[in-house]
Parts: structure tokens; C-alpha cells; sequence
């Protein structure tokens, strides 16, 4: 079995005091994948840099405290054998993603952009949902299995958030979002999670404010999804709705091969 988890932290260093490495430590993950560290590599040391038995991969953003993503891997999967980035410099210099290819898969983290109020922000979201798609297009056409975990900043269907009618014009709920990931489910990939649950309530973010946490009333917005030719190999995925330290809760997949 493999075990990946991916959470949006919040910031890496806010996170690791409110338990992150202890989190890392309990569930000992093959991969953990991080998005949102606001922190550049040269700012962090020790366990930020290397959890025990870890070894971490980091993408950056050029802007101090902003946006970032990092994946750390079990020592016992020695080096992947290519490590990369989307490769498109407005995406790349915002440390959005992290290409990792193994034997079998490409584990792909990443951090989709908010779209912002009245999106604001809605054309560069696009752009970088297509280049991904795009991207992952040539890997599964090359003959890569692929799995695409992250903070996507879209709620897909109205399941997928608490107030559906009232968020329509909100980000993350956007008619171009929601219509960029019925294009990217129906080009040939799979929401791993729904292969398991299809119940409503079930998120993965809350807002800081009027105590949207203890009323749950939150957005599904992480996600793990694999090309569909790969999704026989899933054996679970999970929203970790207990894990406190974000504004965010970790989401899980399980995969049935064994590690190398």
C-alpha cells in the first residue's frame, strides 16, 4: 500500500505549532504534500527542511510569505527519478506546483490560485487549470499514470459546499471553475474521494470567521484525482475532518501497489 496525504497549511511555520511534525510523525505517510508554506526555503531549517526519514522537495514562490508548495518523501523511495515544475514562469515564480516522477506514477502537488473577489483573478486561475490539464494530458498520452493532489480552490458541485445558492458568484465556485473541472473530470480524470463517498457535508475548508469550522459550514476544495486508467488502483481516500492546524483539513489517498 501507499499512503499520500495532502493538506494546505496555512503556512508552514504557523502549522508546525500547532502540531504538523507531530501529524507527520503519527501517520508516517509515504508522500505528504503541502501547499500554501509561505516561506522560502533559505527562511526554514531542521524539520521544515527534513522530517526524519524524509527527504523534501520544495517549489518556492519569489514573494516572501506567499503562496508555495512542498512534498516530502520517504527516504525508502530513494530519488525520484525527475523532479520539476509546471514550467511556465507566472505559475513557476508563485511555487505552485511540484512534479515528482516514480516507477509507475507522477505525483503531482499543487497549489491552484484563488480567483479572488468579483474574480478578480479568474484569468490567470484558467490559464493555470489549462496549462495543468494540458500538462497532465502529455504524461497519461506518454504513458505515465498521474496523481494530481492540492489545494484546488474550486468547489466542484453544489455537494461540495455548505450554501451552494449563495456562493454562485463567490470564488472558488465560480460558472468557469465549475466548468473547468467538469472538463478535466470528463477528459479523463477521476475525484478519488467520490469513488468512496457521495454524502453531502463533507469539506475540507472553513472560514476563519462566524464559526464556520464548529458549524461545519465549509467548502470541498482539496482534492486527490488520478487519470482514470490508474483509479482501479486506488483503495481509499479520506478527508480528515478532526486534523486542526489550518483553516484547511488534510485529505488521504491509499494506493494498493506495494512501495518499491
Amino acid at each position: 500500500m501507499i499512503d499520500l496525504i495532502s493538506w494546505n497549511v496555512n503556512g508552514i511555520r504557523a502549522c508546525e505549532k500547532k502540531g504538523l511534525y507531530d501529524f507527520l510523525a503519527a501517520e508516517s505517510p509515504d508522500f505528504l504534500c503541502l501547499q500554501e508554506t509561505k516561506a522560502q526555503t533559505e527562511q526554514l531549517y531542521g524539520k521544515f527542511l527534513a522530517p526524519e526519514g524524509y527527504k523534501s522537495y520544495f517549489s518556492d514562490a519569489e514573494k516572501k510569505g506567499y503562496s508555495g508548495t512542498v512534498t516530502y518523501v520517504r527516504e525508502t523511495w530513494g530519488e525520484p527519478d525527475a523532479v520539476y515544475t509546471l514550467g511556465i514562469n507566472e505559475f513557476d515564480a508563485e511555487g505552485r506546483t511540484v512534479f515528482l516522477d516514480f516507477p509507475g506514477f507522477t505525483l503531482v502537488n499543487a497549489y491552484f490560485p484563488n480567483s479572488q473577489d468579483a474574480g478578480a483573478r479568474i484569468d490567470y486561475k484558467i490559464r493555470f487549470c489549462t496549462a495543468m490539464k494540458e500538462k497532465l494530458d502529455e504524461l497519461v498520452a506518454a504513458g505515465r499514470n498521474v496523481v494530481l493532489c492540492g489545494d484546488y480552490n474550486i468547489a466542484h458541485k453544489p455537494i461540495d459546499l455548505a450554501r451552494p445558492k449563495q456562493n454562485e458568484g463567490n470564488p472558488g465556485y465560480l460558472p468557469e471553475e465549475r466548468a473547468w473541472m467538469d472538463e478535466f473530470i470528463d477528459g479523463g480524470y477521476t475525484d478519488t474521494f467520490r469513488l468512496f463517498n457521495q454524502e453531502p457535508d463533507q469539506y475540507s475548508w472553513w472560514s476563519y470567521r462566524f464559526k464556520a469550522r464548529e458549524k461545519n459550514l465549509g467548502w470541498r476544495i482539496d482534492y486527490f484525482c488520478v487519470n482514470d486508467g490508474f483509479a482501479p488502483e486506488v483503495g481509499n481516500a479520506r478527508i480528515h475532518q478532526d486534523v486542526m492546524g489550518s483553516d484547511h483539513c488534510p485529505v488521504s489517498l491509499t494506493l494498493k501497489r506495494s512501495p518499491r
